[in-house]
């Protein structure tokens, strides 16, 4: 089966809509697709709790400051130009949301309530209680559903990118121009694979928490998109910086982990050990609002000094009037399993939540492919560096959806579909006799990446963990030559992969910086540098 679109979307997150509604709109006459993996809402954006950070009060706040705090988050490795570029067209961003239908918290007065997170000098984060990116997905959805020229479908697994090499020829990381003309994807729906031929692919297809096995991320996040724009010889960046948020809820056995957003402790919670002591203090002169990395690495360190599996949150100090207002979710959640956060501290840990690595994009989200744009979590457009500055996320996906749609609309006169990429071949194929196989190896991944390739790391880890990845790799390449393809052994492909990425990274950054903490290299170096894989 072939499809045609002027304009294919890989993603039903903030990213992906925001792209897809503005390209309609601005080219009424031309088609806008949308694959997403399993219903449209089921992203990462929905679970992003915190909020969007944004200057919107210049009378107490200014670019500059939130400028210099997103390059001091991102420890030497930020692009200037992007941060700048981010922060300064992000306010028109945050209005264009609003004037969609996104409704954030405001006071008795009408003003907007502003929060204040770890690595922020001032109150800039907007919120929706505490499910701000559920409220942007269900005004972006609203939003999108009217719009006749855009199409949305579910239940759609993307296999692969279709480039030169599906028409025989060699294609390397050194072969100039690589040219996307669409993908092949696997109709859940129809059970058969769809040949979908673009004109411009923009790939918004999220992050990659679940290569560990404590993680926030929903189970869709499986690196879908960077394992592709990888096996199609284009170009990533920044693997190694995987953002461990400090404060998810400790359950054990539990994944994905319910997150307890920063918020929290910008309200005025406090982390304490087993003993009850606001260790803090101890690692950071900004106690529990330094940035993530520092926060949990002291965790980390805790947890190993205690020989505990988890810290504590106390909030048991603050308004829980205020504290039921504005976190109803996290109230309700601690509730259900038993936990009254007025008189019981939340035990919390580190889990895997955002990778601000990714698939290479310029400031007009171009990748190393052409016609392959990247937005969202899934690309590395320079603003975040070694770390993440929190609630930069969103904004960052808003603002680099609207520069790729102010770039694709003027070139996609010129470019034409390729009509000589040939159908799927699933010859020689057979359905998968055992499942077992590829389950397992998505247990046996997560439990060497979070063993070996967790908040801090050494080289005999990282040793281990690349020789069984590349034991996993050979496994699963195999299976996916012989066996009709699925979209569980899509996953666990494109996680191998991810996992193999993350891996490399950290190998050649001989330093530890930001997010990646290496035993062997504790200091930084003098060399200040991306790697590119």
């Amino acid at each position: 089966m072939i499809r045609k679109t002027d304009f294919l979307v890989v993603g039903s997150g903030i990213a992906g809509l925001t792209y897809a509604l503005k390209v309609a709109r601005a080219c009424p006459d031309q088609q806008v697709l949308v694959i997403t993996k399993t219903i449209a809402d089921e992203t990462n954006t929905k679970y992003a709790q915190g909020g969007i950070a944004g200057v919107t009060d210049l009378e107490h706040d200014s670019y500059d400051k939130h400028i210099e705090d997103t390059l001091i988050a991102g420890d030497g490795l930020c692009n200037p130009r992007t941060v700048e570029i981010v922060v300064k067209e992000g306010p028109e961003r945050i209005k264009e949301m609003i004037e969609w239908g996104a409704q954030f918290d405001k006071d008795e007065e009408g003003e907007f309530k502003r929060g204040k997170e770890g690595g922020h000098s001032e109150f800039r984060i907007l919120h929706h209680k505490d499910v701000t990116g559920r409220e942007m997905e269900r005004a972006l959805l609203s939003t999108v559903s009217a719009q006749k020229n855009i199409e949305i479908i579910k239940h759609c697994f993307v296999v692969d990118i279709l480039t030169q090499h599906h028409l025989g020829y060699l294609v390397t990381k050194s072969t100039p121009d690589i040219e996307c003309y669409g993908v092949y994807a696997l109709d859940l729906r129809e059970n058969r694979i769809v040949k979908i031929l673009s004109r411009i692919t923009v790939f918004a297809t999220g992050g990659n928490g679940q290569v560990y096995r404590t993680t926030t991320n929903p189970v869709i996040a499986t690196g879908d998109g960077i394992g592709m724009v990888y096996r199609a010889k284009g170009r990533i960046e920044n693997m190694e910086f995987i953002q461990f948020h400090p404060t998810a809820l400790y359950q054990q056995g539990v994944s994905p982990s319910f997150l307890i957003t920063e918020a929290v402790r910008g309200d005025g919670g406090i982390l304490r050990n087993k003993n009850e002591e606001a260790f803090m203090p101890k690692y950071d002169e900004r106690k529990d609002l330094a940035p993530r990395d520092i926060v949990a690495r002291a965790i980390d360190s805790e947890m190993k000094k205690t020989g505990t599996e988890h810290v504590y949150l106390d909030c048991r100090h603050m308004d829980m009037e205020k504290f039921r207002e504005h976190f109803p979710n996290i109230y309700a959640k601690c509730k259900s399993i038993g936990i009254d956060v007025a008189t019981q501290m939340i035990p919390v840990a580190p889990a895997a939540h955002y990778s601000c690595g990714g698939i290479k994009t310029d400031e007009w989200g171009h990748t190393s492919i052409r016609n392959l744009y990247a937005c969202g979590e899934c690309a590395s457009t320079g603003l975040h560096g070694a770390n993440r500055l929190a609630s930069n996320s969103l904004l960052e996906a808003l603002v680099f959806a609207h520069r790729c749609y102010l770039d694709s609309v003027t070139t996609i006169g010129n470019i034409a579909f390729n009509e000589k990429i040939p159908d799927w071949n699933a010859e020689g194929t057979t359905a998968p006799n055992e499942m077992i196989l590829i389950t397992q190896s998505i247990k046996e991944l997560q439990l060497l990446m979070s063993d070996y390739v967790g908040i801090v790391r050494t080289n005999i880890r990282l040793e281990r963990a690349s020789k069984r990845l590349d034991l996993l790799h050979e496994e699963i390449e195999s299976l996916y030559e012989t066996t009709i393809v699925s979209p569980q052994l899509c996953e666990v492909r494109n996680l191998i992969t991810t996992g193999f990425l993350i891996v490399k990274g950290a190998q050649f950054r001989k330093e530890s910086r930001g997010l990646h903490f290496n035993t062997d290299y504790p200091g930084k170096s003098s060399l200040v540098q991306n790697i590119v894989l």
